[in-house]
C-alpha cells in the first residue's frame, strides 16, 4: 500500500492540475507535423518544359509582330507629317521663259494665300544633287531641260486653298505645276493600313496557335494524371479546386514562357536601335533605314510587348482552366451514363 501511495498521489496532482499532460509527452506532441502535400502536378517536366519554349517562341513572334507595326507605323506617320507640311511647284524650262523671274514669281505668288509659311527656291546645286543618283555628279543643268523647284512650307492646321492656288499659277505662269503630295499621302495611309491590319492577323494566328497548343498539352497532363483527377472528383473535391491546380501549374509556364519571349524581343529591339544610332552614315545604316525606318518602338512599343506577354499569360491560364472544366464535366457524364465512355481516354 505504500509503495502504491506514490503513484495514486501523481494521479490526484494530474487532476487537481486539469489532467495536464507530462512534459514528455508534450514533447512528442510538438514533434508531430502535418506531411505537406504535394502538387496534383509536377513542377517540371519535359511537357513543361516543351510548352515552356512553345509559348516563348509564340510570345517572341507575337511581341516581334507588334514592335514591328508599331515601327511601320511611326515611320508612315513621321514621312507623312513632312510630306503634309510641304508642297512644291515645278516649273518646266520653255523657250523664252527666265526661269529665276518665274521661280521668285511663282514664290511670291505662294506666299499670298492663307496657310503658307515660307518660300523656298531650289538653287542649281540644289537640283544637280536631287538628280546625282539617276545623271551622276558634275550634271549641267543648262545642257538639260530639267524643272526647277519652289518649296512652299504651309501651316498643317489650316492649308491654304491648293485648287486656287494652282488654278492661280496656272494663269500667271502656264509652265508651272503644283504637286500638294495628296498621292504620296494617300499611300502612306494605305501602306500603314495594310501593315496593321497585316499585323493583326498574324497576332490573330498566334494567339490562335498558342491557345490550340496548349489545349492539347492540358489534355496530355490530364491523360497522365486522370486517374488522381477522378480520385479527387469522386472523393468529393470541388471542381474549382481541381481546376485551380492545373491553372496555377500552367500560369507558371506561361509567365516564364512569355516573359522569355517579350524580353528576347525588346533586347532585339533596343540593340538595333543602338546598332542604327552608332552606325549612322553608312551604306548598311541607310539601307535599313530606306526599308524599314527607325528601329526606335517607343515607349508604347515596349509597354504594347509588356501587355502581350500579360494577354499569353492570361489567354494560357484561362485555356487550361476550360479545359480542365471541360474534362471533370466528361467524367461526370460518363459516371452518370458508362456508356459513353467510349472513344474517351482510359481513367
Amino acid at each position: 500500500m505504500n509503495e502504491l501511495s506514490p503513484k495514486i498521489l501523481k494521479a490526484a496532482k494530474r487532476q487537481r492540475a486539469g489532467d495536464e499532460p507530462e512534459p514528455a509527452q508534450q514533447q512528442r506532441r510538438a514533434e508531430m507535423r502535418v506531411r505537406p502535400t504535394a502538387p496534383i502536378l509536377p513542377p517540371s517536366n519535359i511537357q513543361g518544359n516543351a510548352l515552356m519554349v512553345v509559348i516563348a517562341i509564340m510570345a517572341f513572334l507575337a511581341c516581334l509582330t507588334l514592335g514591328a507595326v508599331t515601327m511601320v507605323r511611326a515611320t508612315a506617320a513621321s514621312w507623312q507629317s513632312q510630306i503634309s507640311r510641304e508642297i512644291t511647284i515645278q516649273i518646266k524650262p520653255d523657250d523664252g521663259l527666265d526661269m529665276e523671274t518665274a521661280l521668285r514669281k511663282a514664290r511670291d505668288l505662294a506666299l499670298t494665300f492663307v496657310g503658307t509659311r515660307e518660300g523656298t527656291i531650289m538653287d542649281e546645286d540644289a537640283t544637280a544633287r536631287l538628280l546625282e543618283p539617276w545623271l551622276g555628279a558634275g550634271l549641267n543643268l543648262d545642257d538639260l531641260p530639267v524643272p526647277r523647284l519652289v518649296i512652299v512650307t504651309i501651316d498643317e492646321q489650316n492649308p491654304p486653298d491648293f485648287a486656287a492656288m494652282r488654278d492661280l499659277l496656272k494663269t500667271e505662269i502656264p509652265q508651272a505645276f503644283l504637286d500638294d503630295h495628296r498621292t504620296w499621302v494617300d499611300r502612306l495611309v494605305s501602306m500603314a493600313h495594310t501593315m496593321v491590319l497585316i499585323g493583326t492577323g498574324v497576332l490573330v494566328l498566334v494567339f490562335t496557335a498558342m491557345i490550340l497548343t496548349v489545349i492539347f498539352a492540358t489534355r496530355g497532363a490530364l491523360s497522365g494524371n486522370r486517374h488522381i483527377v477522378e480520385v479527387l472528383h469522386f472523393v468529393g473535391a470541388e471542381s474549382s479546386f481541381v481546376a485551380s491546380e492545373f491553372q496555377k501549374h500552367f500560369l507558371k509556364i506561361s509567365i516564364k514562357g512569355s516573359a522569355a519571349g517579350g524580353a528576347l524581343t525588346a533586347a532585339l529591339f533596343a540593340v538595333a536601335n543602338i546598332w542604327q544610332a552608332n552606325s549612322l552614315a553608312t551604306p548598311e545604316s541607310d539601307q535599313a533605314t530606306a526599308l524599314f525606318g527607325s528601329f526606335t518602338i517607343g515607349v508604347t512599343g515596349y509597354l504594347g510587348i509588356l501587355a502581350t506577354m500579360i494577354v499569353i499569360a492570361l489567354l494560357t491560364t484561362l485555356t487550361a482552366r476550360f479545359t480542365v472544366m471541360r474534362t471533370i464535366d466528361e467524367i461526370d457524364l460518363i459516371r452518370a451514363d458508362p456508356a459513353r465512355s467510349d472513344g474517351l481516354p482510359a481513367s
